[in-house]
């Protein structure tokens, strides 16, 4: 008798990579998730999270490459893209202050601009992040627009077909960090959080200081060595990944395209063991 469990249905869901120029190079901004999170405890993570029903067939007001344009590069429908971009402005604000956004523009001009300073939106920041706020009417109560051109694509991973908490269809994406906005980790979900060099980053997870899944330990080798500048003008081909995660002997080993120097970095932190 076939006693293979059926695969958990993904969710899709959206991450920021936001960075700022450092010398040199850039750094990026990560949390780290609770220990008594029940998905991924204790993990360093960028801002992000599932696609809320509001994101989708939101009337959100939008300056910047269109739902049509993110849908070619991610390869998705239109549709979903558009609640993607929604989602990673939406989680972006809501887990670390930041807000891509700026003024509506006036009739028959440009977009105004982009926010300096969103810790004036703390209290909606809040109401969206207890659900009591939807994203479109809180750009449309302050009268701003999602700037989706501050934002680039970046990469798509799927969660293995193993895992039995969760599963998520993830797209990265990479913003820099708006001039006069300041990131924080003030939210539910992360105990710590600050700027680091992606390298230094990956160093940490090499001695044992921090556990990296391998998407975002990924995407911090592809920012490594990078400038912001850098960054913003790559034209990524978006393919997605989905590792096989399987049991070999007492651990959890994940399979990917490059999970070989994953696997030394992690040996060589003693972070062997999953779930974590």
């Amino acid at each position: 008798m076939n006693t293979t469990l059926e695969p958990l249905p993904t969710r899709p869901a959206a991450t920021v990579m936001l960075v700022r120029d450092a010398p040199g190079g850039l750094d990026v901004f990560l949390m780290r998730r609770h220990s008594k999170m029940e998905f991924a405890p204790g993990t360093m993570v960028f801002p992000g999270g599932g696609v809320d029903d509001r994101d989708r067939n939101a009337d959100i007001a939008w300056a910047g490459p269109p739902p049509d344009w993110w849908a070619q590069r991610f390869g998705i429908a239109p549709d979903l893209a558009a609640a993607l971009v929604c989602a990673a402005a939406r989680e972006t604000f809501e887990e670390s202050g930041v807000l891509f956004a700026g003024p509506a523009a006036r009739s028959g001009s440009a977009p105004g601009g982009i926010v300096g300073d969103a810790s004036v939106y703390r209290e909606s920041r809040h109401a969206l992040a207890n659900r009591s706020l939807s994203f479109a009417d809180f750009l449309r109560n302050e009268n701003l627009v999602l700037r989706s051109d501050l934002l680039r694509p970046w990469a798509n991973w799927v969660t293995p077909e193993a895992e039995r908490t969760r599963r998520y269809d993830t797209y990265f994406f990479v913003g820099a960090l708006p001039e006069g906005q300041r990131a924080d980790g003030e939210n539910t979900e992360s105990d710590r959080a600050g700027w680091a060099s992606p390298q230094d980053a990956i160093d940490d997870f090499e001695a044992g200081r921090n556990i990296l899944l391998p998407p975002t330990w990924t995407q911090l080798d592809s920012l490594a060595g990078r400038t912001v500048a850098d960054v913003l003008a790559v034209e990524r081909q978006i393919v997605p990944v989905q590792p096989l995660l399987e049991k070999r002997g007492d651990n959890w080993v994940f399979e990917f395209f490059d999970s070989d120097r994953y696997h030394r970095a992690r040996m060589s932190g003693g972070s062997m063991e999953w779930p974590l």
